[in-house]
C-alpha cells in the first residue's frame, strides 16, 4: 500500500538463516527422555500479531530443539491477570517461564527502554530494526540480566497513528484543541501537548466509551488497535503520523534458562532470532490489511503532508533534551540519536 511504503519496506529478504545445531539427533527427544517445557505468557490473544510471533517462535523452538522443549503460549495475560508490571517481576523471580511485553512495561523498572519510542526518532521500520539488533538493542537485553532475566530478542513493532472523530491531521496544527488519550508516560504527554493537542492519559479499557460519547476525540496507537477495537465504529479518521514506536522483549527468566543444556539454549536464542525477523515482515502484511480493512469500514485514511512531517519532526526533536531523565540519561540518549543519525 502506497501510503505505507516510506515506512515499511520490502523485508522478504529479512528472514534469519536457521542456526544448525550439532547433534540433534542425540537431543532428549530422541533419547527418549522428557520433554522441557517453557510456559510463554503474552498479554495479548493468540491471533493477535504478539500472538502469531509467540506461536511463530514455539514452532522454531520444537524444530531446532528436535522436540526436546514444548514451547507453550499462555495467550490473553492469563497467567499474570492481566497485571503486566507484576509479569516483569514474576520472570525476575523465575515464577513465570518466559514473556513477551513491551519496552513501556519495562521502562518502569529501565527508563532506557523508553528511548525506543522518543518521538520521531526514527524514519522507517528498517531503521527500527537495526537500532534494535545494534548496540543499543544490545544494550537494552543486556541489562535485564541485571534483575534475573535473559534477554532472548527485541521484536519491531509497527508505528503509531493517529484517529479521530473531526479532521484529517496532516500539519500540527490540524491536532490542536483535539483531546488525544495518550498513555500515561510523559514522552506522549510532552509530545502532543507541543504539537497543539490535549493529551489525556486513559486506561486503554475505557478508550472505547469515551470515543463513543466524545469524552475524547481520538488516539493514537499502531493500527492494530483500531482495527481489532472496531474503532472505525466510532472514529472517522486515520492519519499516518508515524509519529511514536516501541518494541517487544522476548524474554525468559534466569532460573528456566540455566535449567536447559547448552543446545536447548541454542535452539531457543535461535529461534528468538528468527522471531524477530518473522515478527517485523508479518506485521508490515497484517499493517496493510488492517488500513484496507478500516478504509473498507468507512474511515478515511491519510498521509501527513511532506511540510506537516517535515513541521512534526522538527517540534519533537526539539523536545528531546526534556526526555533525557525519561530515557535512562543524556548519555544513553546521546547514544541513541547518534545511531540512529548515523545509519
Amino acid at each position: 500500500m502506497m501510503r505505507r511504503a516510506g515506512w515499511i519496506s520490502a523485508l522478504a529478504a529479512a528472514s534469519v538463516t536457521a542456526l544448525a545445531l550439532a547433534g540433534c539427533s542425540g537431543g532428549a527427544a530422541a533419547s527418549g527422555s522428557s520433554t522441557v517445557e517453557v510456559k510463554l505468557s503474552i498479554p495479548d490473544p493468540i491471533g493477535s500479531s504478539v500472538g502469531m510471533a509467540a506461536q511463530h517462535f514455539a514452532d522454531e523452538v520444537k524444530a531446532k530443539s528436535n522436540g526436546s522443549v514444548k514451547v507453550t503460549v499462555i495467550p490473553n495475560g492469563t497467567s499474570f491477570g492481566g497485571d503486566q508490571n507484576a509479569a516483569v517481576s514474576r520472570v525476575q523471580s523465575g515464577s513465570l517461564d518466559a514473556v513477551i511485553l513491551s519496552t513501556s512495561v519495562y521502562a518502569a523498572t529501565d527508563k532506557k527502554m523508553n528511548a525506543v519510542s522518543l518521538p520521531y526518532l526514527f524514519s522507517s521500520v528498517d531503521q527500527e530494526v537495526k537500532y534494535l539488533d545494534g548496540a543499543p538493542g544490545k544494550e537494552l537485553l543486556s541489562d535485564l540480566a541485571q534483575s534475573g532475566t535473559k534477554g532472548l530478542a527485541m521484536l519491531s513493532r509497527t508505528p503509531r497513528e493517529v484517529t479521530n472523530s473531526v479532521r484529517p491531521i496532516q500539519t500540527p496544527d490540524d491536532l490542536k484543541g483535539l483531546k488525544i488519550r495518550v498513555p500515561g508516560n510523559p514522552l506522549w504527554t510532552k509530545f502532543f501537548s507541543a504539537v497543539g493537542a490535549s493529551p489525556t492519559p486513559m486506561n486503554f479499557s475505557e478508550v472505547y466509551t469515551a470515543l463513543q460519547t466524545g469524552a475524547i476525540n481520538g488516539q493514537e496507537n499502531p493500527v492494530e488497535v483500531p482495527a481489532t477495537n472496531k474503532f472505525a465504529e466510532v472514529q472517522k479518521y486515520l492519519s499516518m503520523t508515524n509519529h511514536m514506536s516501541d518494541a517487544f522483549v522476548l524474554a525468559i527468566s534466569d532460573k528456566k534458562w540455566n535449567s536447559l543444556d547448552s543446545k536447548d539454549q541454542q535452539a531457543l536464542q535461535a529461534s528468538a532470532d528468527d522471531t524477530a525477523a518473522f515478527k517485523t515482515k508479518n506485521d508490515a502484511q497484517l499493517a496493510d490489511t488492517q488500513v484496507k480493512q478500516l478504509e473498507s469500514q468507512g474511515m478515511k485514511v491519510n498521509d501527513l503532508s511532506p511540510e506537516g512531517a517535515a513541521q512534526f519532526k522538527t517540534i519533537a526533536r526539539s523536545l528531546y533534551p526534556q526526555f533525557a531523565d525519561t530515557v535512562g540519561g543524556a548519555d544513553f540518549l546521546k547514544t541513541t540519536v547518534d545511531f540512529v543519525d548515523g545509519q
